[in-house]
Parts: C-alpha cells; structure tokens; sequence
C-alpha cells in the first residue's frame, strides 16, 4: 500500500517529514520524450516515463498529474472534446470529460502500476486542478473560453471530481493535491465550501488533502497548502512554493518547523542547472 501523505507531512508540533516536493512533469517530459512527447498513451508508457523521472529528480513524493492525462486524452480523441461542447452549462464540459470510461480505465491501469514500483516507499500523490480553474480548463478544451464561473458550478466540479476520485478509491492511493491557476487571486471562501465533496472523499478514504494556492480563511479544511506565502497557525504542514526565481539562483529561504520546499521545474531549465539547484534545495 502507499504510504499516506499525512504521515508523511512536517508539523508545526515538530513532527518531521518530507522536505522537498517537486513538480515536474513538464520538464521530465522534454528532457526524456522530447518536444511533444507524451508518456500516456499507455500505462506502460507512463510507468517509464514514471521511473525515468523518479531515478533522475528522486522526489520525496510520488505525483500522478490527473490533469495532464486528460488533456493528453483530449488531444488524443478530438470527438470527445466535440462531445463536451454539446451544453452550454458551465460545468458540462467537465462533467463529459470526467465520466468517460476510457480515460478512467487508464488512470485506474497507471495508478496501480505507478503504486507497484513505488513499493510503499513514497507517498503516492494524485494531482489535478481545483475545480475553479478545472471547470476553465475543460471548458477550453471544448472551444469555450470566458465561461462564467458560479458558486453552484464549483461545487458540481467538486461532486464530478469526487466520483472519478471513488472509481478508484481501492488502489493505494496516499494524498490528493488540488491546484488553482497560476496567479489566481487568493481563494474565495465560497469556492473553498464548494470544495466540500472533495474534503468529504479525502477524509472517507484518509488520504491528505492539499492545497496549491492563496488560500482564504477555510484552509484549515486541508491538511497541507502550498503558497509563496503559506499562512501561518495551526497544525497544518506548510509548503514554501520557491517560484521561479529561485531557478535563477535567488536565495533560498530557510524552512521553519512544520515546512517543506514545493518547486516547479521550469520546463525548459538546463539539466546541470537543475541538479544544482536540487541540491540547494536538499542540503
């Protein structure tokens, strides 16, 4: 079984834990696939991208980008983006894409190959958009851009969310990460309530629940958020987001109890450079 991400997590209490989660599928796939290379195609295609990726960067979280195999789908099999365009309610092109059986078929096949390899060692980690920016995604994907976004439409992402996280809740899966839009302004508390299926899902199933953001007061419903500024109190496992900058050799802020780095490797960065700043990031 996978270990649970909320085991795994530092607290404020003095509880250590992991120290680096990355972020780096984009620029794995550069590096090992090329420009316009796709690991999921299949999930043995992905498994060795997976390991690939794992040997290189030796992440202390094992991440699995949700988002990433459905917009690979949706290259893939341009009828069903046609498919989700068909209403023009705002949360009809998510709803279509998530309830599609083939794409769940291969997110259940590379779950639990990418579960296998891991050996229970790291945390297996399901990442995907937060239902705000996931509805804007999936609206695009169908041609749609400039949806309106209501309250009741974040909280129906939610619900669509939640059922494909059950269609696979019996493999090991650790921790969920939910992922708003780069530079969002910081999260409504109205979206976070809206995000009650997901909090429900995670806590049913005791995986950890974190949060990439800005968040607003509600964020004590997550075990971890992540941020360039994390908010401080609580028991909550703060991830110190380094952001670009520190790709081009800003200083490095110490971690306080309770913190980890979370670094995004820019998809372009030079491998030597990477290494380098990997190694900052460990020491």
């Amino acid at each position: 079984m996978s270990p649970r991400l909320i085991d795994d997590l530092p607290r404020p209490s003095g509880a250590r834990g992991i120290r680096v989660w990355l972020k780096a599928s984009g620029y794995a796939r550069r590096l090992l696939l090329g420009d316009g290379g796709d690991p999921w195609v299949s999930a043995a295609s992905y498994l060795a991208f997976f390991n690939q990726a794992q040997g290189l960067l030796r992440p202390d979280v094992g991440v699995v980008d949700v988002g990433e195999l459905y917009r690979s789908w949706i290259g893939r099999h341009p009828a069903l983006a046609a498919e989700m365009a068909a209403k023009k309610r705002a949360a009809f092109p998510l709803r279509r894409m998530l309830e599609d059986a083939a794409p769940r078929r291969l997110l259940a096949e590379v779950v639990e190959a990418v579960a296998a390899s891991l050996r229970g060692q790291t945390p297996l980690v399901l990442a995907m958009p937060a239902p705000r920016h996931w509805l804007a995604e999936a609206a695009a994907l169908a041609g749609r851009d400039g949806v309106e976004i209501e309250p009741d439409a974040i909280e129906d992402a939610a619900m669509y969310m939640a059922d494909l996280m059950r269609a696979v809740s019996t493999l090991p899966i650790g921790g969920l990460l939910l992922e708003e839009a780069p530079g969002a302004i910081p999260v409504p508390d109205a979206d976070m309530e809206g995000y009650r299926p997901l909090v429900n899902v995670a806590r049913h199933y005791r995986w950890g629940l974190a949060l990439r953001a800005r968040p607003g007061r509600a964020a004590a419903e997550f075990d971890s958020v992540i941020s360039a500024d994390p908010p401080r109190g609580g028991d909550l496992a703060l991830g110190l987001d380094v952001g670009g900058d520190f790709w081009s050799g800003a200083p490095l802020a110490d971690l306080d109890a309770g913190q980890f780095y979370f670094a995004e490797i820019p998809v372009g960065a030079e491998p030597e450079a990477v290494l380098k700043h990997l190694a900052r990031l460990r020491a």
